[in-house]
């Protein structure tokens, strides 16, 4: 059981703000093709899946991308995400076909629930020339493949299918499964749920760890350490660890760096748990803030918290985004506000939707980031990151942590 408090000598304490007030538990979604009409968890994404094909007039579907494998499979703690792209599905209107290789097979038919659809294939051939030959079997004239699925796969099909002497129509998806994963279920806003709680657990940790003297590097590894100690199997992330001057660089890299009374420390970071991520950021202070480093946090919290309460299903990410935008300018500090305000979360850190310059439709069951930030070039820097769903009220944030800038006492 992790508990809060702080190790005798080394105390924080928070500049008071609002109560954000308890959260409500969200339970369902029912917006679109994806949630109501369908069964829960990997048996309803198939068949949203097989929905889609069956609109678009597709035969088969041929899956690479291993965060949309996991989704559709449901299995957790195989896939391991090293880009070597080891497995293909081929999914028609009554099969489930999955080939990989002798490194992940035991675990996969291991770890698959009874009465999964999913059926094992570890044939000797290569994968492509595997799908070409479930293509003939299955007498396919449209099969579609991923967006970005690698040339040399799709051109591997190509030849297979030329060697069979059958045609065979391989158009694109257009990132068909990556927008039903949008839109999360109740499985999965569990398991992030539980991501973040090893999170915020992280940061009351480091409440009481960090101290004027240490490294930039020193910080990250006690950081990931805990969270590692503490529930999470893996990284959501590269974790981001900067401070002083280094604050003004969004995506800083952990230095040698040693902290200082007067610095900002900004933390960027997530656990990962059952492949799925958390995503939060926090800015605090050593020793008493200036009255710079005040305004510059209250504008930034002030950003966040605005933009939060504008959010409800159907609003146009890119309408979010230009209230962040017009509140940071309002202020002077445009031109140190570039990147986007947020974005999706899931098997992936970075999911759909966005809130940036693109036109995405906000739905309920959305899993996104909130994470206004203002970075002044040899000064340092602000960022407030909390992450959460979308509900038919609005925006319920998973992040327990409050927006009070905590002070390190030094």
């Amino acid at each position: 059981m992790l508990r809060g408090g702080f190790p005798i000598g080394c105390e924080s304490r928070a500049i008071p703000s609002f109560d954000r007030g308890p959260s409500r538990f969200y339970e369902d979604n029912k917006k679109g093709i994806c949630m109501s009409e369908f069964a829960a968890g990997p048996a309803g994404r198939i068949e949203r899946v097989r929905a889609l094909m069956a609109e678009r007039g597709y035969d088969a579907i041929v899956v690479r991308d291993e965060a949309n494998l996991r989704w559709l499979t449901g299995v957790k703690g195989v896939f391991d995400y090293t880009f070597e792209f080891p497995h293909a599905a081929f999914i028609t209107a009554d099969q489930c076909l999955f080939h990989t290789d002798s490194r992940y097979l035991n675990s996969f038919e291991e770890n698959t629930s009874a009465g999964s659809p999913w059926v094992y294939d570890m044939d000797e051939g290569t994968i492509p020339g595997w799908v070409a030959g479930k293509i003939a079997a299955n007498k396919c004239r449209v099969c579609a493949v991923e967006d970005d699925m690698q040339i040399n796969f799709y051109q591997g099909i190509q030849r297979g299918l030329e060697d069979r002497s059958v045609a065979c129509m391989l158009p694109l998806m257009h990132d068909d499964i990556r927008k039903m994963r949008a839109i999360k279920d109740a499985e999965e806003i569990e398991l992030m749920r539980h991501a973040q709680s090893i999170t915020d657990a992280a940061f009351q940790h480091m409440l009481g760890y960090i101290k004027p003297g240490m490294t930039e590097k020193q910080v990250r590894n006690e950081l990931e350490n805990f969270m590692f100690a503490n529930g999470a199997d893996s990284l959501a992330f590269g974790s981001i660890v900067a401070s002083g001057p280094n604050t003004a660089n969004p995506h800083a890299v952990p230095s040698d760096r040693v902290i200082e009374k007067g610095d900002f420390v900004l933390m960027d970071y997530g656990a990962g748990y059952c492949d799925y991520r958390s995503d939060m950021t926090r800015t605090v202070v050593m020793g008493e803030p200036t009255q710079e480093q005040l305004d510059l946090y209250a504008l930034v919290r002030r950003a966040h918290e605005e933009c939060v309460a504008a959010i409800h299903p159907g609003v146009e990410g890119n309408d979010i985004f230009k209230l962040s935008k017009k509140i940071i300018g309002d202020a002077g500090y445009g031109d140190y506000y570039n990147h986007g305000l947020g974005h999706g979360v899931g098997i992936d850190i970075h999911e759909l939707p966005n809130f940036n310059r693109s036109k995405n439709i906000i739905e309920v069951g959305s899993v996104i980031t909130m994470e206004p930030g203002v970075y002044l070039p040899g000064v340092g820097g602000v960022r407030l990151e909390d992450y959460g769903v979308v509900t038919e009220n609005g925006y319920e944030p998973f992040t327990k942590t409050p927006h009070d800038l905590h002070v390190i006492d030094c």
